[in-house]
């Protein structure tokens, strides 16, 4: 049998060869973007659990950071000096009531660093369009350690 009579009779297993070779690249080169951006999310979360560490609170767990706030800070740097967000922001930094109970207090200074945190470490570029209202914030020592 000759070498050209092989090929033109199964050339199906050609044909099968390259489409797995084809598949199997389009496989390597999603998993390697996956495994990318996975380690990106990790380091990110670690660099932020190290800043909690630093500013007194106990180590988050990473793992939780990572799916929160994945690689691009997720809905924390989607409008961080937006009105809604600022708003919602304020009222976090309440007395805890709801409704009529609720008022204004003076919040913690580091839970205050602490989200100015995220957004330096996740999206940076947005943390100067909100930093002024943070300094504007009165904050002062109001959690004990």
């Amino acid at each position: 049998m000759s070498p050209t009579r092989f090929a033109s009779e199964h050339k199906w297993l050609y044909a099968g060869a390259i489409v797995l070779l084809v598949a199997l690249a389009v496989v390597g080169v999603i998993r390697y973007e996956s495994v990318k951006k996975g380690n990106e999310a990790a380091e990110k979360a670690n660099q932020l659990a190290d800043a909690a560490v630093a500013a007194g609170y106990p180590r988050p767990d990473t793992g939780t950071i990572e799916r929160s706030l994945g690689t691009d800070g997720g809905i924390v740097c989607d409008d961080p000096a937006g009105a809604l967000a600022s708003a919602l922001w304020k009222i976090n930094v309440s007395n805890g009531a709801a409704f009529v109970g609720q008022r204004p207090v003076i919040g913690d200074e580091r839970a205050v660093r602490a989200e100015a945190k995220i957004l330096e470490i996740y999206c940076p570029d947005k943390l100067d369009k909100i930093q002024d209202r943070i300094d504007d914030l009165k904050t002062d020592t109001t959690v004990r350690r």
